[in-house]
């Protein structure tokens, strides 16, 4: 583990915008991603089996474009965004709600393993003791989101975390994505409400890499 604090050359710069960055952060693995192009995945810890595959496709197809992969390695959509970045041979960064002594899920702790040994990384701005209290987790969205050069909801509820995340991603100018889903479902509620707010729908994963150029332009086969 190693410590990178605010006035270290090597603390991610795009944190240095936030009004409130974190003084320092722990890291496990390649600190060096955490200044390089990223799309947070976001969404639901309670996902459908439907929010769950298009998790791991979209970021997939997002390694193969040499995207890196950002969320919070929470159950459901989060675990699914890591898992799909490992497969498709890319980096994804996890970013904890606690301290490493408490790794949240605990089953996780092999995909936090994963992670680091795929070349990512998993940070925290919690000391090692932190518990993974409930108050922890919107105010490491503010990571999520600063970090990511733009974000999508996969599946969310009319009121979740995710959504949190969306508007701060809004708030610094960031992209929000949302991928539709079933009208009846309470997972697709908060997707649908950003879809009509003015979110950019997701089909597939060239609907996120064609609004950056210099990423789109590679011509990936997928």
């Amino acid at each position: 583990m190693k410590i990178i604090k605010k006035e270290d050359k090597d603390y991610p710069k795009l944190l240095l915008g936030l009004f409130n960055p974190p003084e320092k952060l722990y890291v496990m693995g390649d600190e060096k991603i955490l200044n390089e192009f990223s799309i947070g995945i976001v969404g639901a810890r309670k996902c459908t089996k439907y929010g769950e595959n298009i998790a791991k496709s979209l970021a997939y197809n997002l390694s193969k474009y040499g995207v890196n992969v950002i969320s919070g390695m929470a159950r459901g959509i989060d675990t699914a965004a890591h898992i799909g970045a490992i497969m498709g041979k890319g980096k994804t960064v996890a970013v904890l709600g606690s301290g490493f002594k408490h790794i949240y899920p605990e089953e996780n702790k092999q995909l936090l393993e994963e992670i680091v040994k795929n070349g990512g990384a998993v940070i925290t701005e919690y000391e090692e003791d932190m518990l993974p209290l409930a108050e922890n987790f919107p105010k490491r969205n503010r990571i999520i989101s600063s970090l990511s050069q733009g974000i999508v909801v996969v599946e969310a509820e009319s009121r979740s975390g995710s959504l949190i995340t969306a508007e701060l991603a809004l708030e610094e100018g960031k992209d929000v994505f949302a991928v539709p889903g079933n009208v009846n479902s309470q997972t697709s509620k908060g997707t649908n409400n950003l879809i009509k707010e003015g979110a950019k729908l997701v089909n597939n994963v060239k609907d996120i890499v064609e609004e950056y150029p210099y990423i789109y332009n590679q011509n990936i086969k997928i």
